[in-house]
């Protein structure tokens, strides 16, 4: 498996310079800078790739191996007329990239907006800070904050009553910071940046889009894409909704077995894969990760490990959990990814390794008290590397058995 971080850009507070000494070996990254919607030129990608490989204290020898992500626009998710402009842009995207040797693109598919947090500080019993949605907090936005047109249909009775009463009791300042949490945009978001007024403009323009609406743009739009992947050699590798469910409205099609099975039968392409975020998988409690694991294997170009602890009194509320200490045996997961790349190195495949990054490492230690991106801090994360690491390591170890 290959060790990857994400990274920012120039802007990053975690540096080059930083990810080196974590012993990671592979950069996960995008150019922020360019609109939604314009093509990456290779002259871009290029100078971000110096940004990499150069740093003021020599080589770094980091590679720029998977790009997350390629924002798909809005009008192609919506299927309007003349959306082709943006899918061709986004195939010239895809070609450059494949010029400048990075072949493993992560994207999503989610409208209006991109993974949702509401609490960007939960505190933990050991002091460090973890993200976590709060189902209850984010009804209260959705209907007392944002005031969306029939929301209520959304929503039970006491769901509602518990969202008026957690309404009532926040602070001016409270509500603020939990918008500014759900439209404001998080680090690394494939969506933009909303005020309430555009916010609801943007809900508005999915009025008539139903799951099944959205799916079909989705299977439009890489029918058109694939075949020049193929090409290429490029592997796609679809993000989940996050959390995986239906939002403010919004249809989300990526958020389960069935989904997944509907995607890969509709284009069987091998371009066409998936990144396995556990995380945001098992953040719905009817998903069996593992099984999903297996059961898509050889569908999995990218892996984000993390891990969450579902509310037992609220199922749609979690907070992201230590790494190996969640509601998913991290042990498994990792295990079945060693099987896909045994699996794939025997058929043959000279790029067997699965790329993964840690994700959303916690806030803690000395990076409490500095500007971070919110779930990109760098001891949490290089906390997260090293525990998965050490599994990784175990389970590829031929005396593992030989000492029990």
């Amino acid at each position: 498996m290959r060790e990857s971080w994400r990274w920012f850009g120039p802007n990053d507070p975690v540096t080059i310079d930083d990810i080196k000494q974590t012993g990671a070996t592979d950069i996960v990254s995008a150019l922020h800078h360019i609109p939604i919607g314009e093509t990456w030129s290779e002259e871009a990608i290029k100078d971000h790739q110096k940004f990499i490989q150069f740093t003021e204290s020599g080589e770094s020898n980091l590679s720029w191996t998977v790009v997350e992500s390629i924002p798909v626009h809005e009008d192609i998710k919506l299927g309007l007329p003349g959306n082709d402009i943006y899918i061709e842009n986004w195939i010239s995207s895809i070609e450059n990239l494949a010029k400048c040797g990075i072949k493993t693109v992560c994207y999503n598919f989610m409208p209006v907006i991109d993974w949702t947090r509401t609490d960007l500080k939960y505190k933990l019993p050991n002091g460090a800070y973890s993200l976590s949605f709060d189902h209850n907090k984010f009804a209260a936005f959705d209907l007392f904050i944002l005031k969306r047109d029939n929301a209520k249909d959304d929503y039970s009775d006491k769901d509602v009553s518990i969202a008026r009463d957690i309404f009532n009791l926040m602070s001016e300042l409270e509500r603020k910071e939990l918008t500014n949490n759900i439209i404001a945009g998080l680090p690394g978001r494939m969506t933009e940046s909303y005020n309430i007024k555009d916010f609801k403009t943007m809900l508005g323009k999915y009025k008539n889009i139903s799951a099944e609406n959205l799916r079909s743009n989705l299977i439009s739009f890489l029918s058109k894409v694939l075949p020049r992947c193929e090409m290429l050699d490029v592997k796609l590798a679809i993000h989940p909704d996050d959390p995986p469910r239906n939002l403010l409205g919004l249809p989300r099609i990526i958020c389960t077995k069935y989904d997944l099975n509907m995607l890969f039968s509709s284009l069987p392409s091998e371009s066409n894969g998936m990144t396995l975020c556990v995380g945001t998988y098992s953040s719905r409690p009817d998903n069996d990760i593992p099984e999903l694991a297996r059961t898509f294997a050889s569908r999995i170009h990218f892996s984000h490990l993390r891990n969450v602890c579902i509310d037992l009194n609220e199922h749609r509320s979690f907070y992201e959990s230590s790494h190996l200490d969640g509601d998913v045996d991290m042990v498994e997961i990792i295990s079945e990814l060693l099987n896909e790349e045994k699996r794939r190195k025997s058929n043959g495949l000279v790029n067997n390794e699965i790329y993964f990054r840690p994700d959303h490492g916690h806030l803690m230690m000395d990076d409490i008290h500095k500007v971070v991106n919110p779930g990109y801090s760098k001891i949490g994360r290089m906390k997260a590397l090293a525990e998965i690491r050490g599994v990784i390591r175990a389970l590829s170890s031929d005396k593992i058995g030989k000492s029990l």
